[in-house]
């Protein structure tokens, strides 16, 4: 598990200043949603690099700093368990990677999401992909960057709330994060419009 088959593209048009997006933390019961903005050299190359579902924590962990060093460049997005209960998670995933696109510096000339959902961004030109993680580099890296920069936050976090395990789970629900739930109630990072003592609905975004 970790190291892709195939060297993935870096992006869908080479030499456009193309950033991928992607997210992480959409199906989590507490913490934020965390995104994450790419845009790849076009001669970058790392073997491991693919869908962060499909990376080894030690390497995703190993190409962060990669990622982030050779990258023309990256930015993270974030939205708070409060925004996620006000706007839903499917607005505030995609509101993390418009704050996301937005701190780019250089900026992206154009964008390419993972998932199928999406809003413009300005003016931006945009399109979505279906496992886009695993088909293109520069969400691949986004992928990338969003999971281990989310997992830094909960661990973080997990200090603070001692009991659900968050530096284990990372807020995903586990049995034994909603074992925790049943024992000790809620945190104020708990998203309160998701069905916390009972099996969540996903979104394919």
């Amino acid at each position: 598990m970790g190291k892709s088959a195939v060297t993935l593209p870096n992006c869908y048009e080479f030499s456009a200043f193309e950033a991928g997006c992607d997210e992480a933390g959409r199906g989590c019961l507490a913490g934020p949603v965390v995104a994450a903005a790419v845009i790849l050299p076009d001669d970058f190359h790392h073997p491991w690099l693919n869908d962060s579902k499909q990376t080894s924590e030690k390497r995703r962990e190993a190409l962060r700093p990669i990622i982030e060093a050779e990258a023309i460049a990256w930015a993270v997005g974030i939205c708070s368990p409060e925004e996620i209960d006000r706007m839903n998670i499917l607005n505030a995933s995609i509101e993390a990677m418009h704050r996301a696109l937005a701190a780019l510096n250089p900026a992206a000339r154009s964008v390419i999401v993972d998932g199928n959902r999406f809003k413009p961004f300005g003016t931006l030109p945009w399109k979505t992909f279906v496992k886009g993680d695993g088909r293109f580099g520069n969400i691949a890296a986004a992928s990338i960057l969003a999971k281990t920069h989310r997992d830094e936050i909960m661990v973080r976090l997990a200090a603070d709330y001692p009991g659900y395990d968050w530096a284990i789970n990372k807020g995903y629900p586990t049995a034994a994060h909603r074992a925790a739930l049943l024992r000790l109630g809620p945190t104020p990072l708990h998203r309160r419009t998701f069905r916390l003592h009972a099996p969540q609905l996903t979104l394919d975004l």
